[in-house]
């Protein structure tokens, strides 16, 4: 089952060719093999699995129609709740805690014929950007085992690399689904806010979060986000939105489509080898039939420090139900009174980065302070959409690399989190106005080691307008039809 798409499962299953059982084991047998490696996994459901795909396999013998998704194994991040399976965030402070309920994405993937293998290790909480910070230890990148895969999805984008799952779901809030399909050489795809449901996604910052694919190609995450997509009776925020026909977009070029390059926001602080090949993928883009327009984009430059201001701000006022008395995790010295049971809980349940944010937030919530940074963020926040606004009233897509970075090792950046925020330019900007994103590998940079090489993917960033995705998945197809990057695999 390695490396094989989910269209492609989806085929074999229908035609009998394979059984959804078959692929279901094979699935697992990968992740036994990949995971003390890796760590890409909290946990898997392996009996819940393949009692998923029996069904399946018994629906194809009655002759009934298998759904769109009929037997494809799909991982989840560990932030998505199913019920009845244990759903931690890779937190402490959620360690024992199994859902009485299942998020509205599980529950489609699940109508679809997909078949839920396992829970994939994340950043605590989604609070980071190379899965350093979960209480599980962190996950590896399968190109180069000493550097991470990125955050908070590390483990959803290692799982989908490394060819365990050929479908992962992750949480993208400022970064976190397209980064580390980045650094993993695979597809990300944030879907515009409210263009599929949150209800069931444990919440960090809730005017960011969006649930999204991760993939080996734009293809199987157009697919995807047909299926994830619509509007939520359980989630507010959830946009009736039509959803068109994702696939249909993919009709192989790009003539007609005006693309903005922000080059003074993109030539500052980025390495060498990623400026190369984002200057080489503006080229495949031109030759796909692209126009490239030279674009400004002046408060992108603001985008970190409004972002850090926004998101603790909320992950303050949601993670404040964590407080041992409801559900999760409640400290041993709770019995001596109220005030020691929260601040215990709390201090022995989250982890340094989510004390930090909560820290953060709280202080910039506060009396005297609110105006000064949190209304002033909001401020900010409303000039980067209208910089958008502005670049799409004469361009379709913005275009730019998915991170300045190609994967970093692990530990390199623990000690300076200003060092680890930063990571996240290109990313948080996209969170921060609402719209679609997507990760494509545009290349590889190779880096010596003690003993060898390793070779580290690159990935190229395509932002489109609010409900635009189709436009976004078209281009990217089309780059991706023209270029070998993403089908490269890992030598695990």
């Amino acid at each position: 089952m390695m490396f094989t798409t989910a269209r492609d499962i989806r085929e074999a299953v229908v035609s009998g060719k394979a059984s959804a059982v078959e692929f279901a084991r094979a699935a697992l047998a990968r992740i036994e093999q990949t995971n003390p490696t890796l760590n890409a996994f909290n946990h898997l459901v392996s009996e819940r699995a393949i009692a998923q795909a029996t069904r399946i396999d018994q629906q194809r013998a009655a002759g009934a129609t298998l759904g769109p998704l009929a037997g494809v194994p799909v991982a989840l991040k560990d932030n998505l709740c199913v019920k009845g399976v244990r759903t931690t965030a890779s937190s402490k402070i959620l360690d024992t805690f199994h859902p009485p309920y299942s998020a509205t994405v599980v529950d489609k993937l699940e109508s679809a014929g997909a078949v839920i293998v396992g829970k994939t290790n994340c950043d605590e909480f989604a609070m980071g950007s190379s899965n350093e910070n979960s209480a599980y230890g962190p996950a590896r990148n399968p190109w180069a085992h000493d550097r991470t895969p990125g955050g908070s999805s590390g483990g959803s984008a290692a799982a989908v690399a490394a060819g365990c799952v050929p479908l992962a779901l992750g949480s993208d809030t400022g970064g976190s689904i397209r980064q580390p399909a980045s650094f993993c050489g695979v597809t990300g795809l944030k879907p515009t806010y409210g263009r599929v449901s949150r209800y069931g996604l444990l919440a960090f910052a809730s005017s960011l979060d969006q649930i999204g694919p991760i993939t080996r190609n734009v293809g199987d995450a157009a697919l995807a986000l047909s299926i994830l997509s619509g509007s939520d009776p359980m989630d507010s925020t959830a946009a009736r939105e039509a959803v068109p026909d994702f696939m249909a977009a993919l009709d192989g070029n790009s003539r007609g489509v005006r693309i903005g390059v922000p080059r003074a926001f993109v030539s500052e602080g980025v390495d060498a080898s990623v400026l190369s090949a984002f200057d080489a993928s503006l080229e495949v883009l031109r030759g796909t039939g692209a126009t490239l327009v030279d674009i400004d984009l002046p408060h992108a430059k603001y985008a970190i420090p409004v972002y850090y201001l926004v998101c603790t701000a909320e992950a303050s006022s949601n993670l404040a139900r964590y407080d041992g008395v409801k559900y999760g995790y409640r400290s041993p010295e709770a019995s001596r009174g109220l005030k020691a049971m929260y601040e215990k809980s709390r201090d022995e349940g989250f982890g340094p980065e989510v004390k930090r944010r909560i820290m953060l937030g709280t202080y910039v919530l506060s009396a005297g302070y609110y105006d000064a940074f949190y209304l002033k963020a909001q401020q900010v926040r409303t000039l980067l959409k209208q910089d958008y606004e502005r670049a799409f009233e004469s361009v379709d897509l913005v275009v730019m690399p998915t991170s300045p970075t190609p994967p970093f090792k692990l530990g390199e950046k623990t000690d300076d989190p200003l060092q680890m925020y930063l990571a996240d330019i290109f990313t948080v900007s996209v969170n921060l106005v609402g719209l679609p994103g997507i990760s494509v590998p545009c290349g590889f940079v190779d880096t010596p080691r003690a003993g060898g090489t390793d070779r580290l993917p690159i990935g190229l960033q395509l932002v489109g307008r609010m409900f635009d995705e189709a436009t976004v998945l078209r281009v990217a197809d089309a780059f991706e039809r023209d270029t070998e990057w993403s089908r490269q695999t890992p030598a695990l």
